[in-house]
């Protein structure tokens, strides 16, 4: 039934799980991915979206790795938003709404066709270990499968438990039971766990919904793309989605069910997100607020149903039905199914090292909500790497890192680690200290010469790489040694308010004014010519758009990264022993011996560390 041992067991098959088993797979590996229901593979368990601020740039970073999120997201997208567009291109997040179940559809077909990879469907109950190392799972129905790696993803299915109102029942998701046993192992193992609460909002029918009293939200009128590959084409059609808003009366009649409602009356204890609130916690925390927007959103092309973003709730399905019936194009709404919210339990990870292997068990990872993560792009990345990192351990070879200033995803797992998380962690453009050098734009750039090294990023991606980079210098070359006469460039300085000029001056001075765009330099006809002959396509402008008007910007961050990557460079000996520097804090003794930094730059980081204790630990380290 199995091969008599895997390289690498991956446990639960949502955004993780699949990431990680397509890695370690395509690596080479050796993989077996079980999930409790082969149907439910990838499944959009709450919005039907993938990106968004700070998002989009981790599925730009999970392509450019030779990830599948990007891919499934671009062939399954029903709408394309490039958000934030009016800011810097820093903040400029990629979006799409997407079919759900054509997402996964896509995302089983494409792991069926992925080589040395098995499927098993069953609950896993139960780790194998020996010493300090992992040596396979145990499935509910008894059986033992043996592995050299395993990677656990289990999402909110660990010790899942659901709440409707006053009901409660065990529930990785609506419809699916919760998954049981891990937790019991992980404890014995002496891991420390906690419980962590998410929500989901009702589904609705939209033949019941009068979308014209609402605000229509449609897609860009040029839309783009997740996936670097040129094969993958942008959509040529597009599905709107629709806005509404809540009213004080809505809030009334919401505010009638909470003493039904398990986040008031203490049947919930652990935290949830606090950037994706409730509807009674938004009415609660923001009393003063009169109204709540809602996005109304379709969950596919052929499909009548919708997701209410905005609303999610636990209340009980009476009080949310009257509410939402009193919302502006929801006077006659129909439910497909209750909002709801669920508990499950996580692993703090700073029980975690950067590679997602735990500190306690050998060649055993975590991956996703285990985490204490909240998100499908936060979650995917995670798996990415972990499936990387089970492959390249197995196989004895050098752990695969991003760092802080390389990608959002050596962000957020540095963050991780280093900090841990109490509440669902998310990720924001904000987290990243380099977000000017960790563009959506130049993720390609940034990560796929390191995953073709590792033999994940395929030979045709860093060709398409490569050829766009060159295309890029040669543009921006041409710019900066191409003068521009005033007779051409005045018309076009005038036409945007900006000061003339009295002799002819380089093109590249000419672009960097902040006004002047790539469509005013296109006016130039030497530009024209050359973006006409070398074929330019439009990745390559933006390119060289944002080159020659962040210059600065971007040196500068280069700049304080390299300041950052010398304190990388001082490793810390892994049994350190803490408490013998007196000179330290108590609090920093505890702190660093707690989650054990590999290196001075990842102590600086940890909460409680002060610069001082900085200071003792550089010159104990002879720096």
């Amino acid at each position: 039934m199995f091969a008599n041992e895997y390289d690498v067991i991956v446990v639960g098959a949502g955004h993780a799980g699949s990431e990680a088993a397509a890695a370690a797979a395509n690596l080479g590996s050796k993989t077996l991915l079980i999930t409790m229901n082969l149907q439910n593979i990838a499944q959009m368990s709450c919005n039907p979206a993938m990106g968004g601020i700070a998002k989009g740039q981790i599925v730009r970073e999970i392509d450019a790795m030779g990830g599948y999120s990007g891919i499934v997201s671009d062939k399954t997208a029903i709408q394309f938003k490039m958000l934030n567009k009016s800011k810097g291109p820093a903040m400029w997040s990629p979006r799409v709404q997407s079919d759900r179940m054509m997402f996964a559809a896509e995302w089983r077909s494409l792991l069926e066709q992925t080589e040395n990879l098995d499927f098993y469907q069953e609950m896993v109950a139960g780790l194998l270990v020996e010493g300090d190392k992992i040596v396979g799972v145990k499935t509910s129905l008894g059986i033992e499968v043996k592995a050299k790696s395993v990677v656990l993803t289990n999402g909110t299915f660990l010790n899942g438990l659901i709440h409707i109102g006053d009901k409660q029942f065990g529930g990785g998701r609506a419809g699916e039971r919760a998954s049981v046993g891990i937790t019991k192992d992980l404890l014995n193992l002496g891991f420390e766990a906690g419980r962590m609460k998410t929500g989901t909002p009702p589904r609705v029918d939209g033949r019941s919904l009068d979308f014209s009293k609402m605000s229509e939200q449609p897609g860009d009128i040029n839309p783009s793309k997740f996936s670097y590959l040129p094969e993958i084409k942008p959509l040529t059609e597009q599905r709107s989605c629709h806005m509404t808003y809540t009213s004080l009366q809505v809030h009334d009649l919401l505010r009638e069910g909470f003493d039904k409602s398990p986040m008031f009356n203490g049947r919930i204890k652990s935290i949830g997100p606090r950037y994706c609130p409730s509807i009674e916690d938004k009415i609660h925390r923001f009393a003063d607020k009169d109204r709540h927007q809602l996005f109304v959103e379709p969950e596919g092309w052929n499909t009548v149903e919708y997701y209410v973003n905005g609303f999610s709730t636990s209340l009980p399905e009476e009080v949310q039905f009257k509410a939402l019936r009193s919302v502006v194009g929801f006077e006659n709404v129909k439910f497909f199914r209750p909002g709801y919210a669920i508990e499950y339990d996580y692993f703090p990870p700073t029980q975690l090292r950067h590679t997602l292997e735990t500190k306690l068990v050998n060649g055993l990872y975590f991956a996703g909500q285990i985490n204490g993560t909240t998100g499908y792009e936060e979650a995917a990345s995670q798996g990415l790497m972990a499936g990387i990192n089970a492959h390249l351990k197995v196989h004895e070879k050098e752990p695969f890192v991003l760092k802080r200033n390389e990608a959002y995803i050596g962000v957020l797992i540095d963050d991780l680690i280093t900090k841990g998380t109490e509440e669902p962690y998310r990720m924001f453009t904000s987290r990243a200290e380099y977000r000017t050098l960790l563009r959506q734009d130049n993720a390609d750039f940034r990560l796929t010469p390191k995953a073709h090294k590792i033999g994940l990023a395929s030979e045709q991606r860093l060709r398409v790489m490569e050829q766009k980079q060159q295309e890029s210098e040669s543009f921006v070359s041409f710019l900066k040694k191409t003068s521009v006469t005033p007779e051409i460039a005045n018309p076009i300085l005038e036409r945007k308010d900006s000061a003339t000029v009295k002799q002819s001056d380089k093109m590249f001075k000419l672009f960097a004014r902040p006004n002047i765009t790539m469509e005013d330099m296109k006016d130039i006809p030497s530009v024209s010519d050359f973006i006409s002959k070398n074929e330019l396509g439009i990745e390559v402008l933006e390119q060289t758009e944002i080159q020659i008007k962040y210059a600065g910007y971007i040196e500068k961050e280069k700049n304080n990264a390299d300041k950052l990557n010398r304190l990388e460079g001082i490793k810390i000996p892994e049994n350190f022993n803490y408490f013998k520097l007196k000179s330290l804090s108590h609090e920093a003794r505890e702190k660093l011996d707690a989650i054990k930094p590999t290196s001075i730059s990842q102590a600086s980081r940890i909460s409680g560390v002060s610069p001082n204790d900085i200071s003792v630990l550089l010159v104990y380290m002879g720096r």
